[in-house]
């Protein structure tokens, strides 16, 4: 395989690798909120009651389990709190039937009464599905990474002719693919798990780690080191390659972390470069 330039390697990172599902999973959101709903529209009946106390411990004589959803109204989805008051530490269990004075404390020193006075709100269901959209956004790491992976596979599920797992361990490693690699190998004493592990006809195999980084960080120089030391162990394995997948634009503003890796990692790719079939053709040169 000819070398590359670093500079091809940089020029050819994406500025995203997302979908329209990455920015909201609204079927987690709705999900959220229907498990909710009935409790919040309970709830809604003290929007606007002058005598909010009064009703609401009426409301618990009827309907106890509508303090579950009391957390969430702060977006919070634990069923117990430990809150700082006054330097003792009072426990909220939202899943207790504790005497309505107990949550009444609760809904006025957080200020969540607010919610239900005139100037609040009109509806808790849209106010939660607001305050789970929010949520969500925390996946979005996650939904990244899973994007990144699904790239990978696609690309990897095309290519004739191999054998291949994903999130493969030594152990399964061994149990799939048939090839035994000593842990003494790697960076780590605990049970390497790759992201996908390739087996050719041949019976090379390729180990390869894939991520993508959207912004920069001390997470890619942390990354970048790992990965030329997990190399560098591998190299004394025969009939195998270790592969780093990387891309996104995180990188450009810590360039010197990616060449130190791609100077001394042989193989570095983007998916840029899996699309115009580096991969394949590796594959198929450790075939001869």
């Amino acid at each position: 395989m000819e070398n590359r330039s670093f500079d091809k390697l940089i020029n050819g990172l994406k500025s995203t690798i997302t979908s329209y599902d990455y920015y909201v999973n609204f079927d987690k959101v709705f999900k959220e909120v229907k498990d909710v709903k009935y409790n919040l529209n309970v709830l809604n009946i003290l929007i606007g009651e002058d005598n909010f106390a009064e009703e609401f411990k009426k409301m618990l004589v009827k309907n106890p389990d509508v303090v579950g959803v009391l957390p969430i109204l702060l977006a919070v989805r634990d069923k117990q709190l430990d809150i700082l008051d006054n330097n003792v530490v009072i426990t909220y269990d939202f899943k207790e039937n504790m005497d309505a004075k107990y949550y009444l404390d609760f809904i006025y020193k957080t200020r969540l009464i607010e919610l239900f006075s005139d100037y609040g709100i009109k509806n808790l269901v849209d106010y939660v599905t607001g305050i789970e959209v929010g949520l969500d956004t925390n996946g979005r790491k996650n939904r990244s990474g899973s994007a990144m992976g699904l790239t990978v596979q696609r690309i990897i599920s095309n290519i004739s002719n191999i054998k291949w797992e994903k999130e493969a361990t030594q152990q399964k490693i061994k149990d799939t693919l048939g090839i035994e690699i000593k842990e003494e190998y790697f960076e780590y004493t605990g049970n390497k798990r790759f992201d996908f592990v390739i087996k050719n006809d041949n019976g090379h195999l390729f180990l390869i780690e894939t991520n993508y980084y959207r912004t920069t960080g001390s997470k890619l120089n942390e990354t970048s080191r790992s990965y030329i030391k997990l190399a560098e162990n591998l190299k004394h394995i025969p009939e195998v390659t270790f592969i780093w997948i990387t891309d996104g634009l995180g990188w450009l503003k810590t360039k010197n972390n990616l060449k130190e890796a791609y100077n001394k990692i042989q193989y570095v790719f983007n998916i840029s470069d899996l699309e115009n079939g580096l991969l394949e053709q590796l594959i198929l040169e450790k075939k001869k």
